[in-house]
């Protein structure tokens, strides 16, 4: 594959996990959705990377550590909200943080974050189609 077909075969990804994560937030499923959400932010991450730095992307699921690694220059907030989505997916994915975190993500927070995930979809893949 090319570099342009890589960068769009993870953007097209992104837009069909970003569809699953509304379909799942929509459901009730709120963990799952958050879960979804950090697969989106990583797909576009990878996408960044491959378009500016090596198709050869890093195989890692740390948000903020794949920004930093693509040169992707962030505000502080965004710097937050990556380590923010990275922690929950971890806390998705252990069953010792599962239950608490089950608690925790009710509708009104997986609301927020998701929207946050939007927020930040829209922003890179702007910059990753210019």
């Amino acid at each position: 594959m090319t570099k342009e077909e890589i960068v769009k075969y993870r953007l097209d990804s992104s837009d069909v996990d970003a569809a699953a994560m509304d379909t799942l937030f929509a459901n009730g499923h709120y963990v799952w959705a958050l879960f979804i959400g950090h697969l989106v932010v990583e797909k576009l991450l990878k996408a960044y990377y491959a378009k500016n730095i090596d198709t050869d992307v890093p195989q890692i699921h740390h948000l903020l550590r794949i920004a930093e690694k693509a040169g992707l220059e962030l505000s502080d907030d965004r710097k937050d909200f990556l380590l923010e989505v990275t922690d929950s997916n971890l806390k998705a994915r252990y069953p010792d943080y599962k239950s608490k975190f089950y608690k925790k993500a009710t509708s009104d927070f997986a609301e927020k974050y998701l929207g946050q995930i939007e927020e930040f979809r829209q922003w890179l893949s702007k910059k990753i189609k210019t």
